[in-house]
C-alpha cells in the first residue's frame, strides 16, 4: 500500500518484564470518578451519589511515556496546566455491550498515568457551554508508565494511588474509593463504543489536582502495580 506521506508512528508503551511493546489504539478517560475530586471541582451532586459515568477521549498520539524519566513539553495556549494522577487500564480484548462479569478477562494489564489538563481553557469552555476537548486532548496530554500484565499483578480492587511534585505530596487516594469500578467502567463504555485490544482507559483522579510548571518533577505510582517519573520541560 502506498501513501502520500509516511504514516505517523504507532503509539506504544513498554511492558514490565518483557521486550514486547503494547500498541495503543485509543485513549478513553472517566470524569470525576472519586467523590473527593468531584467535590473539589464543584460537582456536589455527583460527589454525593453515583450518577452514570461520563467519558472523554484523548488522541492515541497524545500519549508519551515509558520506563525511566519522561520529558513532557509544557503545552501551547495555557497558563494553568494541571496534573491528575490516574490508574490506567490496558485492554487486551474488546467488544460491545460487555457484561460486567466478563470485563476483567479483557484486561491485559495496568499502569499509572497523568491526565494533564489545560485548566484555564477548560474553565472558559465550561462557562460558555462549549466542548472542552482542547483542554484535555492536546499534545503529550496523556502520560503513562510501563504496563504491568494482569498475570503478574492480578486485578486489584484497592491500593494506594499517589503523586508527588518536586518531592511534595500533592495527591493521595485509594483505588477502593473509585465510584465506578474497572469492570463497571468497561461495561458502561462498551455500550457507547466498540472497545478493542490496545485501548487505554484512564479511570479518574483523586482530590488534590493542581498546577505544574516548567522544570517540575512529578513522581507517581499505584502501589504494587506501576510507577512513573516525569519532568515538565
Amino acid at each position: 500500500m502506498n501513501f502520500v506521506f509516511a504514516p505517523h508512528p504507532l503509539a506504544h508503551l513498554p511492558i514490565t518484564g518483557s521486550d514486547l511493546r503494547f500498541p495503543v489504539r485509543r485513549i478513553f478517560c472517566v470524569g470525576r470518578n472519586y467523590a473527593d475530586h468531584a467535590r473539589e471541582m464543584g460537582a456536589l451532586e455527583q460527589a454525593e451519589g453515583r450518577e452514570p459515568p461520563f467519558f472523554f477521549s484523548k488522541p492515541g498520539d497524545a500519549l508519551v511515556g515509558g520506563a525511566g524519566e519522561v520529558a513532557v513539553r509544557y503545552p501551547l495556549a495555557t497558563q494553568n496546566l494541571h496534573h491528575e494522577i490516574e490508574w490506567v487500564v490496558a485492554l487486551g480484548g474488546g467488544g460491545e455491550h460487555i457484561p460486567v462479569a466478563e470485563a476483567s478477562a479483557l484486561i491485559y494489564g495496568y499502569t499509572v498515568g497523568l491526565d494533564l489538563t489545560r485548566r484555564d481553557i477548560q474553565a472558559r469552555a465550561k462557562e460558555k457551554g462549549h466542548p472542552w476537548d482542547m483542554s484535555k486532548g492536546f499534545d503529550q496530554s496523556a502520560v503513562a508508565g510501563a504496563i504491568t500484565p494482569a498475570t503478574a499483578c492480578g486485578h486489584p480492587a484497592q491500593g494506594r494511588i499517589w503523586l508527588e511534585v518536586n518531592g511534595e505530596s500533592r495527591q493521595q487516594g485509594d483505588l477502593a474509593d473509585m465510584m465506578w469500578k474497572v469492570p463497571e467502567i468497561i461495561a458502561n463504555l462498551s455500550t457507547l463504543v466498540r472497545l478493542e485490544a490496545g485501548d487505554l482507559i484512564y479511570t479518574g483522579t483523586p482530590a488534590g489536582v493542581g498546577p505544574v510548571h516548567r522544570g517540575d518533577v512529578l513522581v507517581a505510582g499505584v502501589d504494587g502495580i506501576a510507577s512513573l517519573r516525569a519532568r515538565i520541560v
